[in-house]
């Protein structure tokens, strides 16, 4: 049965950062807990007001994977770890794409789970870039879809 793709309610925000930390903790081992916590509150505050959500339900209602997009861009993308492997990031990559037009993604060199999820659904490496977002020394892989 396939994904269904929906923008998730106010009232879910809390959830889109947990299933935010969970998956940071398990695919983002070269961050620090102060990075972490640094983040998280940026994540409601900040990022999320700035970008498009659609997310992915579990069959008890709770949300398991989002993403954000914004001008072409995936701007995240992240899967609550119990449910990787189960087609839930596909789903919302391939609704990113054919719906909203997704091109591109950033993703960070030192996570090659995630680089080699997007490089197997056809992006390529374009650039890269020493530092994150941030001016933190986390290398950026810029990719686009080819």
């Amino acid at each position: 049965m396939p994904h269904q793709i929906e923008t998730p309610r106010t009232a879910d925000l809390p959830r889109l950062l947990e299933v935010w930390e969970a998956a940071v903790r398990a695919t983002h081992d070269f961050l620090e807990e102060h990075d972490i916590q640094l983040l998280k509150p940026l994540l409601i505050e900040q990022y999320f007001p700035q970008v498009a959500l659609s997310c992915v339900r579990g069959k008890d209602g709770e949300v398991v994977g989002f993403l954000g997009y914004a001008e072409g861009n995936i701007e995240m993308l992240f899967v609550d770890p119990l449910h990787h492997a189960t087609g839930v990031g596909s789903a919302l990559l391939n609704h990113a794409v054919t719906h909203l037009g997704a091109t591109q993604v950033d993703v960070n060199e030192q996570n090659p789970k995630a680089l080699g999820f997007y490089l197997s659904r056809g992006f390529v490496v374009k650039s890269r870039s020493p530092l994150d977002g941030g001016g933190r020394p986390f290398p950026i892989l810029h990719l686009r879809l080819c």
